[in-house]
């Protein structure tokens, strides 16, 4: 089996809630591999996006650990987590926190800015991805001439630019209609597959979950019973 690009074993996160501590989940064990792609899935409040956080380093367990690329992130320091993050992930989110004043261009081309990669340089690879996505006749819009599945594809493409280990997605289809949710969730299955990153999925969608390779159920059901053609499976433990 290859090395997994991210794996966690023992998770647990609570919340202080008043006088008593809300247990979100516990003892949560999963790993993916590159090329990979799984699902996470779950009723509403189960804890599903503060699973991917934990997995992407944005918040802390209560128990259990996170590793990425083999390196423990407790074990770290907040620089140290930081730099690996930026190296080894991409986010999507539900909305596509693109910055409105810039072109579509350089809102794809600002992860390899922000780690001051050469200009022309960063642009080209930023004009390679948004062609790659389809957007390649939209360099020079703005997000607000942009159609929602374009500003999410748009996001998509800032996602994958540095060519990240792993591509984690929280609700990334919740904001579209059918059709455009459609259209970018293929987007990612099909860049997961093109670039061998390991996809992580938060998804309410049992249709789009069942896309997917497999699929990690939160809140105690069967993952079969969100699966058509993924298999019924769960994580192999870290």
């Amino acid at each position: 089996m290859s090395e997994a690009v991210i794996a966690a074993k023992g998770l647990t996160k609570r919340f202080a809630d008043g006088r008593r501590t809300l247990t979100v989940f516990e003892d949560v064990a999963l790993r993916v591999a590159p090329g990979e792609s799984l699902a996470v899935v779950g009723a509403s409040g189960s804890g599903k996006s503060t699973l991917l956080h934990l997995l992407g380093g944005l918040d802390r367990p209560d128990a259990g650990r996170v590793l990425i690329d083999g390196s423990d992130m407790a074990a770290l320091s907040d620089s140290e987590r930081s730099r690996l993050r930026n190296r080894a992930l991409g986010f999507v989110y539900q909305f596509h926190h693109l910055l409105p004043e810039f072109s579509a261009l350089d809102n794809v081309a600002m992860p390899l800015l922000l780690r001051r990669d050469p200009a022309a340089s960063a642009r080209s690879r930023a004009k390679e991805m948004l062609e790659r996505v389809g957007l390649g006749d939209r360099l020079q819009h703005k997000p607000s001439e942009l159609s929602g599945g374009e500003r999410q594809r748009a996001a998509v493409a800032r996602a994958l630019v540095t060519q990240p280990r792993a591509l984690l997605a929280d609700e990334p289809t919740g904001n579209l209609d059918r059709n455009n949710a459609q259209r970018v969730f293929d987007l990612l299955l099909e860049l997961n597959q093109a670039f061998g990153t390991a996809l992580i999925v938060v998804t309410h969608d049992e249709h789009l979950a069942a896309k997917m390779q497999r699929i990690h159920a939160l809140d105690g059901s069967d993952p079969a019973s969100w699966s058509g053609q993924a298999e019924a499976g769960s994580s192999a433990p870290a």
